[in-house]
C-alpha cells in the first residue's frame, strides 16, 4: 500500500500521519428546522444530508481522526457498517472538496 493509497483508504502508515476530517473553509453545515434536516453549503449548492450524515460530518472537527470518529459512531450505532461506510462517505466528501 503507497503513502497515497493509505491516505485514501483513511489508513495510516509510518509515513502518513493520521487523516483527521474538517470542513474545508467553502463547506459550512447548518440545520434547517423548518424540514428537520441537516444541509451541507457549498459554493453554487447546498447538499441535503440524509439519514446521519450531519451527525457523522459534526464530528469533523480536525481534533479527532478517522478511527476515533468511526469508533464513535460504533459506539452509537451498535451493529451499524460504520468501520466500512463511514469512510468511504468521508472520502467521496474528500473528493468533491468539502473536506480537508
Amino acid at each position: 500500500m503507497t503513502a497515497d493509497t493509505a491516505r485514501e483508504a483513511g489508513t495510516t502508515t509510518a509515513a502518513t500521519p493520521p487523516w483527521r476530517p474538517a470542513l474545508a473553509p467553502v463547506a459550512h453545515l447548518r440545520h434547517d428546522p423548518v424540514r428537520g434536516v441537516d444541509l451541507l453549503v457549498v459554493p453554487e449548492r447546498v447538499v441535503v444530508l440524509h439519514g446521519t450524515a450531519g451527525e457523522i460530518l459534526r464530528l469533523c472537527d480536525g481534533a479527532r481522526d478517522l478511527d476515533a470518529i468511526v469508533a464513535e459512531l460504533a459506539g452509537r450505532f451498535p451493529g451499524a457498517p460504520v468501520a466500512t461506510e463511514v469512510p468511504a462517505f468521508l472520502d467521496r466528501l474528500r473528493r468533491e472538496g468539502w473536506l480537508r
